[in-house]
């Protein structure tokens, strides 16, 4: 039987201990990545927040402890606000972290279920994204912050929440995430841990103009590498994207979590425009970025001499791209139900390739 391969699809979760985009800023710690140092002769004064317009729509959801064991919740994202710089004047920031904006999402969660939940903490699932399907990043303050109020948060963001929860209790909770000043939240989500995406849209759901992000099908200049390493620049254009059925790869052996996700169809046309041959295999270089804020990477599906996905064959014509000539191609990518796509992603290989992004066109009438 046929065999699929996913590539590690590298999903950011928003808050995950030990993933690289949770930064700890503590004021009272010494090293250590985000570590957090006052700022002598900082002002002390604060600019309010301005909260943006954002439904809070209360939604079920599952949160799992560490032995693994599900509860039932009902989360609700009630605020979301913008910050200022000078909100940070006293944190000295790690270079990746300087010249971002401050958002502050304020969400409710209740115990639905019948018993106890001890050392919750639905605040690791939410992620603030943005049009392009970037992900913000999620940061914590923690000790003795001269930012800090009492309750170790700054004044904008003071909820703590609770890590224990009685039957039909409920607790809220601030988060900081940060985004690029270029950049505006479009929606807010919540990776449940039953396998699906919640999405609340933020202003729309629109998120206003994302720098770099370009618009759905517009032809763009980008450059790959031959079997030689020799650069080869190319013409890319974005044909759309399509959601698929799991029926349609029904002859690959995919795996339980696999079987859980909606399979989108991403096309797209190269043309070479350099003066080597290629081998058709660009869409290697393709992700497909969700309004979850989630990465997803292209599924490798293992079927030497067969048939491929009829829906999603693999290049069309199969065979060397010639100067000059053109070839459309199909990657096949697995998301969560609940998400969908935001924006289609080129990384381009060799040195000085840049990364190119379209907004996703969802095109399901072909």
């Amino acid at each position: 039987m046929p065999i699929s391969r996913p590539i590690p699809r590298p999903i950011r979760i928003a808050g995950a201990v030990g993933v690289s985009a949770l930064m700890l800023l503590t004021a009272g710690c010494a090293g250590g990545p985000g570590a957090g140092k006052a700022q002598p002769g900082a002002p002390e004064a604060v600019t309010p927040a301005k909260p943006l317009p954002m439904k809070a729509t209360p939604r079920p959801a599952t949160w799992t402890d560490s032995d693994d064991t599900a509860h039932r919740l009902r989360i609700t994202p009630t605020r979301l606000a913008r910050g200022s710089d000078s909100d940070l004047v006293h944190i000295q920031l790690d270079d990746d972290l300087k010249g971002m904006v401050p958002y502050y999402l304020t969400f409710s969660y209740t115990n639905t279920g019948k018993k106890t939940v001890r050392e919750v903490d639905p605040a690791r699932n939410f992620s603030v994204n943005g049009a392009d399907g970037q992900a913000a990043e999620q940061v914590s303050l923690f000790g003795s912050n001269p930012m800090a109020t009492g309750s170790g948060e700054p004044p904008e963001c003071r909820e703590s929440g609770a890590a224990e929860l009685a039957a039909g209790a409920t607790a809220a909770i601030c988060q900081i995430f940060m985004l690029p000043k270029e950049q505006r939240p479009a929606t807010v989500s919540y990776k449940d841990d039953g396998g699906d995406t919640l999405i609340w849209q933020v202003g729309g759901g629109k998120g206003g103009a994302s720098a770099g992000l370009l618009p759905a099908g517009k032809p763009a200049d980008g450059s790959t590498e031959d079997a030689r390493s020799r650069p080869v620049p190319l013409r890319i254009t974005p044909k759309g994207v399509r959601t698929g059925s799991l029926a349609d790869l029904s002859r690959f052996d995919l795996d339980a979590d696999d079987k859980k996700l909606i399979p989108y169809y991403v096309t797209m046309q190269y043309r070479n425009s350099g003066t080597y041959d290629l081998l058709p295999s660009m869409s290697d270089g393709v992700t497909l970025r969700t309004t979850g804020g989630q990465t997803v990477q292209k599924l490798t599906l293992i079927d030497i001499g067969g048939p491929g996905v009829g829906r999603c064959p693999d290049a069309v014509p199969h065979q060397m791209v010639k100067p000059g000539g053109t070839v459309t191609e199909c990657s096949i990518h697995l998301l969560p139900k609940g998400d969908a796509p935001a924006a289609v992603v080129f990384d381009g290989a060799g040195e000085g390739s840049e990364q190119l992004v379209w907004r996703a066109s969802m095109d399901n009438g072909k």
